[in-house]
């Protein structure tokens, strides 16, 4: 079974950040450029059968105005501006149907689940493509779009949208601008980490084993995708390496986790091949806020499932209690 390292020496494990020069400036540049197109929010009401709660078709302008889709979901019936949870998806998944999205809703939240821009999949299609890539979502090949350019580079692109989808949450009038929550696992919680870095404000971050964290080392010791896309563009562009990594720099969610000041649950499995746990540790050890873990020594990349879902849940409780 894969093992990174102990737990006793992840307990302590924070290596040095590869923060690249002028990270500050190209971030405040990325979103000032994307906040030069109106958001647009739109919230389409949509009857799909969820008796229980108000469901909306959702897009908004995202990166270069570009519309990105969603679901919003908010328990029918309620008398007063919501706590959101904003959730942000894994690598090659798409926001599917809003069935899939209940859990959240259901504990009593609003709930804006965000398409991740060309991406999609056989159980969670997308529908949100990505015009700088493709005119269609694909399956796979992300992390190599645009590596040798961070202005180019397709994270640049997603982590825009997801700090958009913030803004987007912010302006319905069934949420409380001042109790957004920003969530996901894998590369949903890349995105959280970014957000959480890059907006002031939210109430939490909820962030499960995390990807695009300690990239220089997961790209030499991870076993399964995604980052096996860059050790095979690699092994290729044997002259090009230093350049991708440089550029990867500017998305290494280590250096947004050093920014952010939300209070934050992490969840990490130890057995986990596709985001090892001394990365997961690792974004954990360099958040600057608050901050709580929990540890799934026999897990992999479900990071405890369930369990952990449940210890979120009550940990967003007690944060509004």
């Amino acid at each position: 079974m894969f093992r990174d390292m102990p737990l006793e020496d992840l307990r302590t494990y924070r290596p040095d950040r590869p923060e690249p020069a002028g990270f500050d400036a190209f971030w405040q540049r990325t979103l000032k450029e994307a906040r030069t197109f109106p958001l647009d929010a739109r919230f389409t009401a949509v009857d799909v059968g969820l008796d229980l709660f108000d469901t909306y078709d959702l897009e908004f302008s995202g990166f270069g105005g570009h519309r990105v889709r969603g679901w919003f979901l908010v328990p029918r019936g309620a008398g007063r501006p919501l706590p959101c949870v904003v959730r942000y998806l894994g690598y090659g998944g798409g926001r599917s149907l809003p069935h899939d999205w209940l859990l959240w809703p259901a504990a009593g939240y609003a709930t804006l689940v965000m398409d991740p821009r060309g991406q999609t999949g056989p159980n969670r299609s997308g529908d949100t493509p990505d015009p700088v890539g493709s005119d269609n979502p694909s399956v796979g090949g992300m992390m190599t779009r645009g590596v040798l350019d961070p202005d180019a580079y397709y994270f640049r692109r997603l982590y825009t949208d997801a700090v958009r989808a913030v803004e987007a949450a912010r302006e319905h009038a069934a949420v409380d601008p001042d109790r957004i929550v920003v969530e996901g696992n894998s590369q949903g919680g890349a995105q959280a980490l970014a957000v959480a870095g890059l907006v002031p404000g939210l109430a939490a971050a909820l962030v499960r084993v995390p990807f695009m964290a300690h990239i220089r080392r997961a790209v030499e010791v991870a076993e399964t995708g995604p980052y096996t896309e860059l050790a095979a563009y690699f092994a290729g562009e044997r002259l090009h390496v230093d350049t991708a990594l440089d550029t990867l720099d500017h998305f290494d969610v280590l250096n947004f986790a050093a920014r952010a000041e939300a209070p934050a649950l992490f969840g990490t499995g130890l057995a986990d091949t596709v985001t090892p746990a001394s990365t997961g540790f690792a974004a954990y050890h360099h958040y600057a806020g608050p901050k709580d873990l929990r540890v799934w020594r026999f897990n992999g990349h479900e990071g405890g499932g369930t369990h952990h879902q449940a210890d979120e849940i009550m940990y967003v409780r007690e944060l509004f209690a």
